[in-house]
């Protein structure tokens, strides 16, 4: 095969898992950031790839410095705050037409101590790590235009009753029992992407992030509660549907969701009745849920999402 039979197709490079933590000093009730930052640049770079020649690369090491050298210059308010300003500085360099910059945000929160009275108060300055589940923010430059992600991974939830999953076709290879009463419980991973604001760059520029995050956590979990599911994408739909239907900022809300199984143990060979109060929790194969719920009127910006592992 010739060499003019071959091209270089879409391609990025950079600095991935960048831990940095940051200390927000400024009054004696300290502020702790801790994020996993990934910097991904695209441009004209044929000439490394083809020949060697780096004279258009910036170097991955350069770019890990940069966040360091960033959280340190700018502060980290919020993820996708801190990802705007990496993105920025990036694409305003000749050799970088775009990339992606994600993060992932590790929860900490105060310890609770005795107060002057006795009564619990949060410490100034120590922490203990959340296990809920890991903010997440990604954000895309492509042909001159951003693309913002928030979102999360990892939001662990289970429900004892009010579920149930019937009515699905048979055929000679279906062995699953319809149930009325059945646990539901999920890893739910979540991302949002903000509408583009023509009057603004990036679109983004007056959006409280803090906010927007709670908002569409606790809707995700009011529905995931409040909602009799008759299936596993039921529920994942009118999770999306409040969201959008309760903050203007977000246009598409996507999901991945695997069913995590709870199969009822039968007992009857012991001479006991088990009426879903013993299960096994299944590890794996498991179902697996992944849809995007949109406002009809939003315009298509598959960019946003190429290259994320998982999302449809």
């Amino acid at each position: 095969m010739s060499s003019s039979d071959v091209v270089l197709g879409p391609n990025q490079y950079g600095k991935a898992e960048v831990r940095v933590v940051r200390v927000d000093r400024e009054t004696p009730v300290h502020r702790l950031m801790d994020l996993n930052v990934s910097s991904l640049l695209r441009g004209d770079f044929t000439d490394c790839y083809r020949s060697g020649d780096n004279s258009r690369v910036i170097a991955t090491d350069t770019q890990k410095n940069t966040v360091y050298a960033f959280a340190k210059e700018h502060g980290i308010s919020t993820p996708e705050e801190f990802l705007l300003l990496l993105g920025r500085h990036f694409t305003a360099q000749d050799e970088v037409s775009g990339g992606r910059w994600t993060a992932e945000s590790y929860p900490w929160e105060r310890i609770q101590v005795p107060g002057p009275e006795g009564e619990p108060r949060a410490h100034e300055h120590s922490f203990v790590k959340s296990k809920q589940e890991i903010r997440t923010a990604a954000l895309t430059v492509q042909d001159g235009v951003e693309h913002l992600l928030g979102g999360f991974s990892d939001l662990t939830v289970l429900k004892t009753t009010g579920s149930e999953f019937s009515g699905f076709p048979r055929d000679r290879y279906t062995t699953l029992p319809e149930t009325q009463d059945r646990i539901m419980a999920t890893d739910i991973t979540a991302r949002w992407l903000f509408a583009a604001d023509p009057g603004a760059q990036g679109g983004a520029a007056e959006t409280d992030f803090d906010a927007v995050y709670a908002t569409v956590k606790q809707l995700v979990l009011e529905q995931f509660a409040l909602v009799h599911s008759l299936s596993l994408q039921q529920t994942l739909y009118a999770a999306g549907e409040a969201v959008l239907g309760a903050v203007p900022e977000i246009e598409d809300i996507r999901f991945v969701m695997p069913n995590n199984h709870h199969y009822v143990v039968d007992l009857s060979r012991f001479g006991l009745e088990n009426p879903n109060e013993v299960f096994q929790a299944g590890d794996r194969p498991y179902g697996l849920m992944n849809a995007s719920v949109t406002r009809r009127d939003a315009p298509s910006r598959p960019h946003a999402w190429e290259w994320l592992g998982g999302f449809c």
